[in-house]
């Protein structure tokens, strides 16, 4: 080991000594800013997985639409399901309607699903908390978890649905009875809009109820492992945009979402950021006092053969050991906190009686977290090159001092 390297190491863990206090607030500086960043990642991370995760499930990796009604779904799925890339398809309608229980209305968003396609491009059943995918049919309905609480009901009640054409037939004086649908499942996704306002019907109840005949207002669609999402999109427009039909991938779909959480997550991230600034500026003065306080050793090094630059590294790879060794305990504490996550955030909602208000304004019920090796490889590169910057200012006022002048310091 070079004699500066095993200085340095000293100089931070003195013999007979645990730590020193100097390299105890350093690390601890720059172990809360990596710990810091990990977790505002971890967070903001989590975040853009679930809503992505939530936004495929739900919609599938492409969602096509046409300018007007798709009057022939039948033939359109077997344009579509020609094109390469696509492994299947799945029409859907929807729109608003009015339901009621027991005299408790509400307007949720109603969709029409093909029972027979869906769960090929939807994983609908491992969001069914209670009932049977499978007992949906023309006769039944399945309401989101927050819905069925609203209006009362569980699986089993028989709920009224109106359509908003009841309101065209009246000005023509005709009356339009409401559907009878028994309630066989209820829904929860994790999103709390979702769950608090999502009726799942047949696509042939559904265009009962909005009169649409054999028509369909889109299909979504689930590609071959390995397909590439924005091709099989372009392959699409090409072949069947004559026909006045659109295909969006999930991400053009919500690219304003998704951009706006970008964005929120670099912001985060930029101030965050700012704690291992203002720890790397600790680090360089406790280097430069620590130069000051050895200016006499410093002026022995150098008389002993040191060369400059080798009394130099001395300070540098204090801060580089102080970068690594706070990045360690840093990552250790974010990784736990990322895991810990939503215990953390919902102990904290209850104890201050805001839970409900939380999740209210988050949508979701629990706080997901992710990140990524890279994302942590790169904090703990952005701490140790900043740590290794405050020892190299440190290193050049050490370099800089004169061997004489140094021995001569009091």
């Amino acid at each position: 080991m070079p004699w500066y390297l095993y200085l340095a190491f000293r100089q931070l863990f003195p013999a007979g000594k645990r730590v020193s206090f100097f390299a105890l607030v350093s690390v601890a500086g720059v172990a809360v800013g990596v710990w810091m960043l990990i977790a505002i990642n971890g967070v903001m991370g989590g975040f853009g997985s679930k809503y992505s995760s939530m936004i495929v499930d739900t919609q599938g990796d492409i969602q096509v639409r046409a300018y007007s009604l798709i009057r022939d779904p039948a033939r359109l799925q077997k344009q579509l399901l020609d094109i390469q890339g696509v492994a299947s398809a799945t029409p859907f309608a929807h729109g608003i309607a009015m339901i009621e229980y027991e005299n408790r209305p509400s307007f949720p968003g109603i969709q029409g699903i093909d029972v027979n396609s869906v769960e090929q491009v939807i994983p609908l059943r491992k969001y069914i908390i209670f009932g049977d995918l499978d007992k949906l049919d023309d006769d039944t309905v399945i309401l989101s978890s927050g819905l069925a609480r609203e209006i009362g009901v569980g699986v089993g009640g028989k709920i009224q649905v109106y359509s908003p054409l009841l309101l065209e037939r009246l000005k023509t004086d005709e009356v339009m009875l409401p559907t009878e649908l028994e309630v066989i499942g209820i829904l929860e996704i994790g999103h709390q809009q979702l769950d608090g306002s999502v009726a799942i019907v047949s696509l042939r109840r559904m265009q009962d109820l909005y009169a649409l005949g054999r028509s369909a207002h889109g299909f979504n669609l689930k590609l071959s492992p390995g397909a590439d999402v924005i091709r099989t999109s372009i392959a699409i427009n090409r072949d069947l945009g004559a026909q006045g039909i659109v295909a969006k991938t999930w991400m053009e779909a919500n690219e304003a979402f998704l951009f706006a959480l970008r964005m929120e997550k670099v912001l985060v991230t930029l101030i965050g950021s700012f704690i291992l600034v203002c720890a790397t500026f600790l680090v360089t003065s406790l280097l430069i006092v620590s130069v000051a306080r050895r200016t006499r050793e410093i002026g022995v090094l150098g008389a002993l053969g040191g060369r400059a630059w080798e009394v130099a590294a001395v300070f540098c790879m204090q801060g580089l050991l102080i970068g690594l060794t706070g990045s360690l305990v840093g990552v250790g504490a974010g990784l736990l906190t990322v895991e810990n996550i939503s215990g953390i955030f919902k102990f904290i909602g209850t104890v201050s009686g805001r839970w409900e208000e939380m999740v209210a304004i988050y949508q979701f019920s629990e706080v997901p977290a992710s990140i990524t090796a890279q994302e942590i490889a790169g904090i703990v590169a952005f701490a140790v090159l900043l740590s290794t910057l405050a020892g190299l200012i440190a290193a050049w006022r050490a370099a800089k001092l004169q061997i004489v002048e140094a021995l001569r310091s009091e």
